[in-house]
């Protein structure tokens, strides 16, 4: 310690080096909020306790902007396998042979009602105001080099297979309805159930739909494509 220290110490003052925040991995404050590295903002969807858990903590919690997310990610502090939403990095899961061939089986389905002003995504990100989730599937405008310097800020139609990450699904339906996507469906493959979520407003989706017997049929509106039945979609 400094004498400067040691002399502030006697006196009982504060040092004003110190600095204090997450008590997990002391990342410092700033002006009373808690300024959380990625390691501590990372949520791991199998983690059974979180510090911001904590109303109040998260409440001081500064989430991150996209550009940030962009510099973390540049810098390769963030690891790879991630999404943001709303702020807070996400670490995604890994994906299961069941996820691959349900987003395959998915793919296969529309790629014949996507028309040439328009065309199909897989696991790739959309770039919103603040997240960049990355959906299974995304049906989007334009072609491929329309997006060489950017990725897309919207889609048309957005798939997400859920397999032990059905909250995070349900919660992107607010992130989805932000960016104006018309539809968005989770698959379930557990409960061999959609939810189909249209109408999209800055208040979240209007309507929510639950498919869930065998005979029920799917398909996304304003798509050409043949409806496809929960049974068929889950045999």
């Amino acid at each position: 310690m400094s004498s400067g220290g040691v002399a502030r110490a006697a006196a009982g003052l504060p040092n004003p080096k110190k600095t204090v925040g997450c008590p997990g991995c002391r990342s410092p404050r700033r002006g009373g909020s808690i300024i959380f590295p990625p390691s501590c903002i990372i949520a791991r969807m199998n983690a059974t306790s979180c510090i911001l858990d904590d109303p109040e903590i998260r409440g001081a919690a500064l989430p991150l902007t996209v550009a940030q997310y962009h510099h973390l990610s540049a810098q390769g502090i963030v690891p790879e396998r991630t999404e943001l939403l709303q702020g807070v990095i996400i670490e995604c899961m890994t994906k299961s042979p069941l996820h691959t061939f349900l987003v395959q089986r998915l793919a296969r389905w529309l790629e014949p009602a996507v028309t040439a002003a328009r065309f199909l995504r897989k696991e790739e990100p959309l770039t919103l105001a603040n997240s960049e989730p990355e959906p299974d599937i995304a049906v989007v405008s334009g072609c491929p080099e329309d997006y060489r310097t950017a990725h897309p800020a919207t889609a048309a139609f957005v798939v997400e297979v859920a397999i032990a990450t059905l909250g995070i699904d349900r919660a992107k339906a607010a992130v989805y309805a932000a960016a104006d996507i018309p539809e968005y469906w989770i698959v379930i493959p557990e409960a061999q159930t959609v939810e189909i979520f249209r109408r999209p407003s800055s208040s979240g989706y209007g309507t929510r739909l639950i498919l869930a017997t065998a005979d029920a049929l799917v398909q996304p509106e304003g798509f050409a494509v043949p409806p496809l039945s929960i049974g068929q979609l889950f045999s």
